[in-house]
């Protein structure tokens, strides 16, 4: 069977209230996320990153005490018998030189997950909050999440502030062991990189890439995902698709042009312009500022092995794809139209023809859903921590994705 899987969202907060992640929405909840990815969404497999709060895990025991959330075998919790939830953390680690990078641990049981809580509350200010810097060293984080039979995913590995490739080194081997390397099953792109961009680096071609949606808010869900071979929703099964075993593998990795990352080129802060010539971009070609916000297209064009990309025989294909809340011309009752009609965004945007689009919404809707599906929109480009914007042709009207 294939799964759309988006593994990479935060908690707002609980059901009582609690802040979790200060800039996440009040109504982004563990169950919400659940039922959004259910009824709305269609995402079928959600990784949710939060977990490790004890206020959170407060949720997660309710919702299991009450029967909404079983554990299950192979790993992972399934709600309603529809949607598998993998519990994971966010983790902000700090290398020897200074520089900080994000990390998700996936844990297959609750068990694993409060283990981890526990080591993690050591280390951190504030074991509710959502990605607290640890003051540990990927290194370390990633024997701790093995030992409690997780895996580890470096998170938005280009992204300038807290990533890997941004902010600490230029290879992953300078971070991690090889004992580590081996068993690290994947890497997250990020929402300004994309395959390939990605696969101008030779050591990153064992690795599947993941394009998820960093979501903050409910309507972020999906923004960018993934579709996965599997047998049946575990843990295990998506373990196996991302190592690529027995017949299990990533299919496709559909996101945004990375145009529309909010780091995709180097950013002056100075004159708050983002750079249009040719990558890398250091410095400021108006005013001569050396402190540029260096963006994902410069930085790998920095540190990148090859000048085009080398996709190794199992790298499947990244689709361009605009979220179907930022068409333009598509609001809240157009939106829930569709939902009416075929069931899902996934629906939407996957399995319904111009054709059928077009009963519901219009034939000029219908085209410009179908250039959201196909990642033909006319685009903007981000940097220095703004968005990029899809800009609707015929009004010329820019619409942030954001």
């Amino acid at each position: 069977m294939r799964v759309f899987c988006d593994l990479h969202i935060h908690i707002g907060s609980t059901s009582r209230g609690e802040a979790v992640k200060v800039t996440g929405a009040k109504n982004l909840t563990f169950g919400n996320i659940a039922k959004e990815c259910r009824e709305r969404k269609g995402i079928q497999v959600v990784g949710i990153v939060d977990c490790a709060s004890p206020v959170v895990l407060k949720d997660i025991d309710e919702m299991v005490e009450a029967g909404e959330i079983i554990e299950i075998a192979d790993g992972g919790l399934l709600f309603r018998d529809e949607i598998l939830i993998i519990p994971g953390s966010e983790v902000e680690t700090t290398e020897a030189n200074g520089g900080n990078s994000h990390h998700i641990a996936f844990f297959p049981t609750l068990e694993g997950i409060k283990r981890f809580s526990k080591f993690l509350s050591r280390y951190v200010t504030n074991i509710n909050f959502s990605t607290q810097r640890c003051r540990l060293p990927a290194q370390r984080i990633w024997e701790v999440t093995n030992s409690l039979d997780g895996i580890l995913i470096p998170a938005h590995a280009f992204t300038p502030h807290k990533s890997v490739y941004g902010n600490c080194y230029p290879r992953l081997s300078q971070i991690f062991k090889d004992s580590a390397l081996d068993k690290i099953p994947a890497i997250e792109l990020g929402l300004s990189a994309d395959t390939d961009l990605a696969d101008r680096i030779a050591e990153l071609s064992r690795f599947s890439f993941l394009s998820n949606s960093d979501a903050h808010s409910l309507n972020r869900i999906g923004r960018e995902y993934n579709i996965m071979e599997i047998e049946r929703p575990s843990y295990k099964e998506i373990l196996m698709a991302l190592l690529r075993k027995d017949g299990r593998r990533v299919v496709a990795n559909y996101g945004l042009d990375p145009k529309l990352g909010k780091y995709h080129r180097s950013f002056c802060p100075l004159c708050d312009r983002i750079a249009e010539e040719d990558p890398p971009v250091t410095v400021c070609k108006n005013c001569g500022n050396e402190n540029m916000v260096i963006g994902v297209l410069d930085r790998i064009t920095m540190i990148q092995d090859y000048p085009e990309p080398r996709h190794p025989e199992h790298r499947p294909p990244y689709h361009y794809q605009v979220p179907l809340e930022f068409v333009p011309g598509i609001g809240d009752k157009t939106y829930e139209a569709l939902i009416k009609a075929f069931g899902s965004e996934m629906g939407v945007l996957h399995l319904a023809d111009e054709e059928s689009l077009s009963r519901v919404v219009g034939k000029d809707l219908a085209k410009l859903i179908i250039k959201a599906r196909e990642g033909t929109l006319k685009l903007a480009p981000g940097g220095g921590g703004i968005y990029g914007k899809v800009v609707e042709e015929k009004k010329q009207r820019q619409l942030s994705l954001f």
